[in-house]
């Protein structure tokens, strides 16, 4: 049986990082506050809305109710106007196209909750095979759950997928999934964090560099051959 190539949604597959920066900055803007540089609120938004609001009106409020406050405006803005800039990294779409022409099931397995989620994916006019949320898995990444409830709705092999992401916890559940991994050098890493350092069988630069791993998921013997250490880059 073949396996199936899985993106992590923010920062992986989509680029959601300009959103988020012109959310916190249109709350700064009504606090009187001035704007943080989107290349700050990218280091951020891989830990998720509370640590963007608590990160970027740090200087407005420390307080936890007030936090939450501004979190919770924060989530509602975001649902209402999801995609104004967001959009698929570079080269990404050329590289679905490929999975589609090559009929190789793919999905999305995300910690970003379905409420967010789904829109997000209908104003960008994607259709993966299977879509994970928090909403639909005991835990979250780094728990393996969503990774292997999406082989088992696609009916692919977990060992001979492949699990992309820009975080270490996506990384961690891969391994856990007993899948393959690829880190992605262009995602919304912490400042300081090195995605060398999170031990994936493959560290990319660009999407189309997926298209040298394919043979991996379309090989019916349903196992991942994980490199040598020494060898695992994909440059």
């Amino acid at each position: 049986m073949a396996g199936a190539l899985l993106f992590d949604l923010d920062g992986t597959l989509v680029d959601t990082a300009p959103d988020f920066a012109r959310i916190l900055n249109a709350q700064r803007r009504d606090l009187h506050l001035p704007a943080i540089a989107a290349e700050r609120v990218r280091h951020w938004v891989s830990q998720g809305a509370r640590h963007v609001v608590a990160s970027g009106l740090a200087d407005y409020s420390a307080e936890p109710e007030r936090i939450e406050q501004l979190r919770q405006d924060f989530l509602d803005r975001y649902a209402r106007e999801i995609c104004v800039h967001s959009c698929l990294f570079p080269g990404m779409r050329e590289l679905l196209a490929q999975l589609e022409q090559r009929a190789i099931a793919w999905g999305i397995v995300t910690n970003k909750p379905e409420r967010y989620t789904l829109p997000l994916l209908a104003q960008l006019q994607l259709h993966p095979g299977t879509v994970i949320c928090p909403d639909h898995v005991p835990s979250s990444k780094p728990d393996p759950a969503g990774l292997l409830l999406a082989c088992q709705q696609l009916d692919r092999c977990v060992h001979a997928s492949l699990y992309v992401g820009d975080h270490e916890r996506d990384i961690e559940a891969g391994r856990r999934a007993g899948m393959g991994t690829v880190a992605v050098s262009w995602g919304y890493t912490l400042e300081g964090d090195d995605p060398k350092r999170w031990r994936a069988d493959h560290l990319i630069q660009h999407p189309q560099q997926l298209s040298s791993l394919l043979h991996l998921i379309e090989d019916s013997s349903c196992t991942i051959t994980r490199p040598h250490p020494s060898s695992s880059k994909t440059r």
